[in-house]
């Protein structure tokens, strides 16, 4: 059937390549000029979401029927039809991005309200809280779906976005399924996949979650949105709307218990600086953004040191000696040691058991803001117990340094397997010959060789 499969282009070797060399070829100028005037004019608009998802989809439709009638896809298989689809795409909707991803500023508040919601729900939640049955509780499998979906962010194409939704879904099922063998049971339905995928999208917490589901809405050739991709994409639309409005009575638990739950949240997360009022002034739907995490860490350090010029001054007593981070650290660490489950702990963090061949040049980004958001809390944590935060040099010997030449080497290696086809797509790692986050250059290699000819 027809586009059963829609990412089985993804799987033809030569994909964005080929569509670029057919873009060069001298034929195609008519097609260059058609982009290139789209483009242009779709620029110079002011957004408007409608508008701007129907122009999108009427341009692309009316070239890949303008690719079907040229000469060079003369006699070609609908899979390489499809290629052109995409590649087309791919093009367009990454030169288009920064104009259209998120330009809604009504769009951008529910990514931030829905963020920061979702990094106090996650505090607490447990598969039991969305009745997952034990069978198929499998958290620290779980952290690869997670990882999955997390990429999203890294791609600008729709339909590359759309891939990391795919991949986790796979993730998912595929966990499910193996589990239901195991327990000899039934193979589980959307009953079982749902909470779990829900369970997921909180732990993972990916950053504008609702912008990314809009673009990939609004842009993904509609023609192509169906299938495996419609059926997991709308599980992904279901998921966000229960987060969105989650409650206790989504989770299981009494409001009372939840809104207890959310405010030891708020807690854990902003009390270091002290940006935590124990919820008298604060509301759970409206959590402090970073912003204001920044503005309350420098009040508590001015207030400090109004105190200790008072404790200085004989008008304040002297407080009890507070035990160091390392005296902390400590004894966290003998408690860990102590406990049978200790690495249940650490299922949360899925780069501490990595190796340096494990990660990819996408990771290196989630892996920076996570130690930002590490060393804001932790020299937060060391201000309030008002000691020195000790401080970690990096290692820059000749031995272990990394040039920046040896990284371009490894993505210029990633990009040529993925034009020759050598990384396969699957749930197993997210990779997939036609991602990428590269932006092309049609425009410039391409649109030069027809200028002098207008």
């Amino acid at each position: 059937m027809e586009n059963a499969e829609p990412f089985s282009a993804s799987t033809a070797p030569l994909t964005w390549h080929d569509f670029l060399e057919r873009m060069r070829h001298p034929s195609a100028s008519e097609f260059v000029k058609a982009i290139k005037s789209f483009i242009v004019s779709f620029l110079n608009n002011a957004p408007d979401p409608e508008r701007d998802s129907a122009s999108v989809q009427e341009f692309l439709s009316n070239m890949e029927a303008a690719f079907r009638a040229h000469p060079l896809w003369a006699g070609r298989s609908e899979e390489e039809l499809d290629s052109a689809g995409e590649g087309l795409e791919k093009y367009i909707m990454t030169k288009l991005f920064t104009r259209v991803f998120a330009s809604n500023p009504d769009d951008v508040k529910v990514d931030d309200e829905l963020y920061e919601k979702l990094a106090l729900v996650q505090q607490f939640i447990r598969p039991e809280h969305l009745d997952i049955q034990p069978t198929y509780q499998n958290e620290s499998s779980w952290l690869l779906a997670q990882k999955e979906l997390q990429k999203i962010n890294i791609y600008k194409a729709p339909r590359d976005k759309l891939v990391c939704i795919l991949s986790c879904c796979k993730v998912i099922s595929n966990l499910l399924f193996n589990a239901s063998v195991d327990a000899n049971e039934s193979p589980p339905g959307a009953d079982e996949f749902l909470p779990v995928l829900i369970y997921v999208t909180i732990k993972a917490n990916p950053p504008q979650l609702h912008s990314n589901l809009l673009y990939i809405q609004r842009y993904r050739r509609e023609s192509r949105l169906v299938g495996e991709a419609a059926y997991f994409f709308t599980n992904m639309l279901s998921a966000e709307a229960f987060v969105t409005n989650i409650n206790g009575e989504s989770l299981s638990m009494d409001e009372a218990e939840f809104q207890k739950n959310m405010e030891s949240a708020q807690a854990l997360i902003y009390g270091l600086s002290g940006d935590y009022d124990g919820g008298q002034n604060q509301s759970l739907s409206e959590p402090k953004n970073i912003k204001s995490l920044e503005s309350s860490v420098a009040v508590q350090s001015t207030i400090e040191e109004t105190i200790t010029k008072d404790q200085q001054q004989g008008s304040v007593s002297p407080v009890n000696k507070v035990p160091s981070v390392s005296d902390l650290e400590n004894k966290g660490a003998s408690i860990l040691i102590k406990e049978d489950t200790a690495a249940k702990e650490f299922q949360n963090f899925p780069y501490l058991y990595s190796q340096a061949g494990d990660l990819t040049v996408g990771d290196v980004e989630n892996l920076l803001n996570s130690y930002k958001q590490l060393v804001l809390k932790y020299v937060s944590l060391a201000k309030g117990l008002g000691v020195l935060a000790p401080t970690v040099q990096l290692s820059t010997t000749e031995s272990d340094a990394v040039t920046f030449s040896e990284v371009e080497d490894k993505v210029a290696i990633e990009h040529r397997q993925v034009d020759d086809g050598r990384v396969e797509g699957g749930s197993d790692g997210g990779k997939d010959v036609y991602s990428g986050n590269s932006e092309p250059t049609l425009s410039e290699e391409v649109v030069s060789h027809t200028e002098g000819k207008d």
